[in-house]
């Protein structure tokens, strides 16, 4: 009996013991899981709706369009196998995948995904009482327009259609080749539109209000706790889908505790701000877990507000008069040294990363001739906006033009999303920086601090700013996307507005000019006319061009050149194809596999242009 307790004690044990190796390996190895820190809260997953960036990666790790992209920047098929278009790209056809699956929060099939779930979606989109804020964007197909303005209110007369369950068309205004880029974008993604109508306005307000055809689910969502995505395991391409396991911790001051919670073994990647850069390079074991951070298509810039609605105390009325003068925005424009204000997030190579245009250098080209290089867009780009003789010779002359009409010194509320360290930092750097070259009898510079969370609705988007940095992310490959923050309808800082700039037609020269180009379908003349609508928002200062996207420096378990790629749309966003390390790339790693992936894309690109 002994024998038999003591064999039964072992077994038990060894069950035990198994158990818990079990859960270890899971932990360790068998479920591959990413977790990081976060303090800008989701407020929606109506993907349909939103225009923000923290809710676009949300959309695009649960949500599949037409097409994807690889890790070079190729276009791929996604939930479209093939696709052609006529002659003049006005119509565009598509073979969907069939057999790809709607899926609830709890990963129960529900439906089909077919090509009327791309109709239905557009058509929630194109709807203006929904308020989406991409609508914009999808009324380049035929009478979008008209029917977001209610001029027509049949759907069917708008250019997108059901051909059979699996054929989907979409005929457009005008010639559009570059329709394809713009699929990566929200408002082209597909909706269940039974379910989408059971649901109504509780329509993505929770985990089990959204179905699901992408890579992932949303299997926990407690908005300032945890948000956790869980792999599909019903995702049509499964097989390229690593990481089973993403969540997310919030933290009010995540950017600022990351760090330690990186080198702690509690998230697998972290921003590390330039405060304790040095610490980090200066310690070898540190050393060797942080590295550069990619740069993207972002583009930041300082926008000058003509339509202030900030509190009274601040003077809205005063800026209002000061912004309208040519010479004291010209004042800012040279005053601001951008080396200076980058040292926040790059000390060491801050050059990298500053951009003297809207639009990115690299983005599209002419015939070999990169889109930045072409007058009269080119001297501005080769030339750095800082001149200390200049700002100082233009605040001279703002200073005469405005005596008597504007109160010196002008009050410039400067605020900040208080989520990020370094645009913090940056804003001292900056205040400092212009008060002590323009003087504090000319300017005085308000930092405030914003919100971390709903900083664009709260602050951007109202106007509660007279100066502010802010960026934007293209959306399709041309350049009318980088156009879009600065025309009417945008949501930035309304040059439209502009005192002395109203044409005869009755809209802002500007914006005559961004119309030319867009309805320009020869692309050396289109990419030609926009440089020039490009160099006249600059040159009149309306905005200051600072810096491309990238954070500087970050310690990362994910190899971003396994990741799919793309300048415009939620690519960038996406988790599929990514693999967690077992430790994080140095930045010598870093530089290797920079090199490499370069080398390799532009022999995929060449092999793509040859096909």
């Amino acid at each position: 009996m002994k024998k038999f307790w003591l064999l039964l004690l072992a077994a038990i044990v060894a069950t035990f013991l198994a158990a818990c190796s079990e859960e270890g390996d899971e932990s360790s190895g068998k479920v591959s899981e990413y977790r990081t820190v976060y303090s800008g809260e989701i407020k929606t997953l109506n993907y349909l709706k939103t225009a923000e960036a923290n809710e676009f990666a949300m959309s695009a790790n649960i949500i599949d369009g037409l097409i994807e992209y690889n890790q070079y920047g190729i276009v791929q098929p996604s939930l479209a196998e093939s696709w052609s278009s006529n002659e003049d790209n006005t119509v565009w056809t598509f073979k969907l995948r069939q057999g790809v699956k709607w899926v609830t929060n709890e990963g129960e099939e529900y439906a089909d995904v077919v090509a009327q779930d791309f109709v239905d979606g557009l058509n929630y989109v194109l709807d203006a009482k929904n308020e989406s804020s991409t609508a914009w964007i999808a009324t380049v197909v035929k009478n979008g327009d008209a029917f977001y303005n209610g001029e027509i209110t049949d759907f069917s007369q708008v250019g997108v259609k059901a051909i059979d369950e699996y054929t989907l068309e979409y005929t457009l205004e005008n010639p559009t080749p570059y329709f394809l880029s713009m699929l990566n974008y929200v408002c082209f993604f597909p909706v269940n539109g039974e379910f989408l109508a059971e649901k109504g306005e509780s329509f993505g307000t929770t985990k089990e209000n959204v179905l699901y055809n992408g890579a992932y689910i949303l299997d926990k969502f407690e908005p300032q706790n945890e948000r956790v995505l869980v792999k599909n395991d019903t995702y049509w391409d499964k097989e390229n889908v690593f990481i089973d396991r993403i969540r997310y911790k919030y933290n009010k001051e995540a950017g600022t505790v990351a760090p330690e919670l990186f080198l702690r073994g509690e998230v697998d990647s972290a921003a590390i701000p330039t405060t304790v850069i040095d610490e980090w390079f200066n310690d070898e074991e540190k050393k060797s877990q942080v590295r550069q951070s990619q740069n993207n298509f972002y583009t930041y810039f300082y926008a000058l507000n003509f339509d202030p609605q900030f509190d009274a105390q601040y003077e809205p009325e005063n800026w209002k008069v000061a912004v309208n003068n040519k010479n004291f925005r010209k004042s800012l424009y040279h005053a601001l040294d951008r080396v200076s204000a980058m040292l926040t997030t790059e000390p060491y190579n801050p050059e990298d990363m500053l951009n003297n245009t809207i639009t990115p250098k690299n983005f599209v080209d002419v015939e070999g001739v990169d889109y930045t290089q072409l007058e009269p867009l080119k001297n501005i780009s080769n030339t750095d906006s800082f001149n200390k003789d200049l700002a100082l010779e233009f605040k001279e002359k703002a200073m005469a033009e405005l005596q008597g009409k504007a109160t010196f010194p002008v009050k410039v509320l400067m605020p900040y999303n208080s989520g990020s360290p370094d645009w913090a930092n940056r804003s001292q750097v900056v205040e400092q920086q212009l008060e002590t070259l323009l003087g504090a009898d000319y300017i005085d510079i308000i930092v405030e601090a914003g919100p971390s969370t709903g900083f664009l609705q709260e602050v951007r988007r109202p106007g509660k700013y007279a100066l502010l940095e802010a960026n934007w992310g293209p959306d399709y490959a041309d350049p009318a996307s980088y156009t879009d923050p600065f025309t009417e309808g945008g949501t930035y800082n309304k040059p439209e507005l502009a005192e002395g700039y109203t044409e005869s037609n009755g809209k802002s020269k500007y914006q005559n000019m961004v119309d030319a180009a867009k309805a320009e379908m020869d692309l050396a003349k289109r990419y030609e006319l926009f440089a020039q609508a490009e160099a006249f928002l600059i040159e009149e200062a309306f905005v200051i061009p600072y810096a491309v996207g990238g954070t500087g420096y970050i310690a990362s378990k994910l190899n971003p050149f396994e990741a799919q790629y793309s300048p415009f749309g939620v690519t960038l966003e996406k988790f599929k194809g990514q693999k967690v390390l077992e430790k994080p790339m140095s930045n010598e790693e870093y530089k290797e596999a920079l090199a490499k992936w370069e080398q390799e894309r532009a022999e995929a690109l060449a092999g793509a242009g040859e096909q």
